[in-house]
């Protein structure tokens, strides 16, 4: 640390270090500053060094020159996903804390690559599931918890997009990215989801990848972000997943950056309990939130309706700091006070091994075993 704040280093400075981590970090400015911006394209560091860093913030085009530097003490991995992992082992033995964006990796063999190297180097390290920190998942998580919901033995995790293809960056390139929605969206869904359930022991995995409207010149039509190139187009633009835990419970994924259906529901879970049911309506996927709790009252079937129309999806919110504000200040407080970030690696591994797994079934057309 430098003048007792945290010296923290970004590589990758795209739309995410742009839409979150920076305003993210900028907000903690009492906690660290940050020293150091690195991406391929060497303006985009410039630009985001000018507007974000320090006066004598330093740019790199090679993060190996910018792990180097001894005065830095976290960096924020924001690439493309197949890059996280060779970037995440060379911070690690540079004796870096780091905060990796979802997913942990595009594969599991990366991923085991990450853990290998982060229990070697007695460092912090957490990925950026930051909708954990919308208020409505934080609320489900304490009813869970407390045992509100009884033994919870189904759920479903939802990551479902009419039409909202991103067009911008890597996305529709499966040699950066690994996948699509799966990889992309369906790891926010799946995470909140293991997270309420406290389950990360998988034991078998079937899964479904579709790739049916991303080569349709005519599924464009009306897609949030404007039509995509169906000749670039690389990934899925469905998956689905069946998941088996070693207690019995039971997880259906479904993911979709294109898909013919009525509605709209992302970064959300539905939960079903012995004592009651819990779904989260909306998620990133509309303003505000309703978490409704389904259960038996005086013998009459109830609902409760818990909301917060103030809040707005992902990066905004009118009602305290905002999800990524939150994920950011925990972060930097459990490296200075040397405790556990709120994700574990351990829990983000899973997911990844989870989503993989998926992949591999629809590949190879039968069930994967895990474990």
């Amino acid at each position: 640390m430098k003048n007792g704040k945290l010296q923290v280093a970004v590589i990758g400075c795209g739309g995410i270090a742009n839409q979150k981590h920076f305003p993210a970090l900028t907000s903690q400015k009492d906690q660290c500053d940050i020293v150091a911006f690195c991406d391929i394209i060497e303006e985009r560091a410039i630009t985001a060094a000018e507007k974000y860093g320090t006066p004598d913030a330093k740019v790199y085009t090679d993060y190996h020159k910018l792990l180097e530097d001894p005065e830095i003490d976290v960096v924020h991995v924001c690439t493309p996903n197949v890059a996280h992992c060779p970037i995440t082992v060379a911070a690690f033995e540079a004796g870096k804390h780091v905060l990796c964006e979802k997913p942990m990796a595009a594969t599991t063999e990366d991923a085991k690559k990450m853990m290998d190297a982060w229990k070697k180097s007695g460092k912090k390290f957490t990925i950026g599931y930051q909708n954990r920190f919308r208020t409505d998942a934080q609320a489900l998580k304490r009813c869970c918890v407390e045992g509100k919901l009884g033994d919870i033995y189904f759920a479903k995790a939802h990551a479902i997009r009419r039409r909202a293809v991103p067009t911008w960056g890597v996305f529709p390139d499966k040699s950066k990215q690994g996948g699509g929605p799966l990889i992309d969206i369906g790891t926010h869904a799946l995470d909140i989801t293991l997270w309420c359930m406290d389950n990360y022991k998988p034991v078998s995995v079937m899964g479904s990848v579709f790739e049916k409207l991303g080569h349709l010149k005519e599924a464009t039509e009306g897609n949030m972000f404007g039509p995509w190139d169906p000749d670039k187009y690389e990934v899925e633009d469905s998956a689905f997943g069946f998941i088996k835990m070693e207690n019995g419970a039971t997880i259906f994924l479904e993911s979709s950056w294109a898909l013919n259906v009525k509605d709209s529901r992302e970064a959300a879970t539905t939960l079903c309990g012995t004592k009651a049911g819990a779904e989260m309506i909306g998620g990133m996927s509309q303003q505000g939130y309703d978490l409704v709790f389904n259960e038996t009252t005086g013998g009459l079937l109830t609902e409760e309706h818990i909301s917060d129309t103030g809040s707005i999806a992902f990066f905004e919110g009118s009602t305290g700091a905002s999800p990524e504000v939150r994920e950011c200040k925990q972060w930097l407080e459990a490296i200075r006070n040397d405790t556990e970030p709120l994700v574990k690696p351990q829990q983000a591994f899973i997911v990844t091994e989870i989503l993989d797994a998926i992949y591999r079934s629809a590949r190879e057309g039968h069930e994967v075993r895990l474990g």
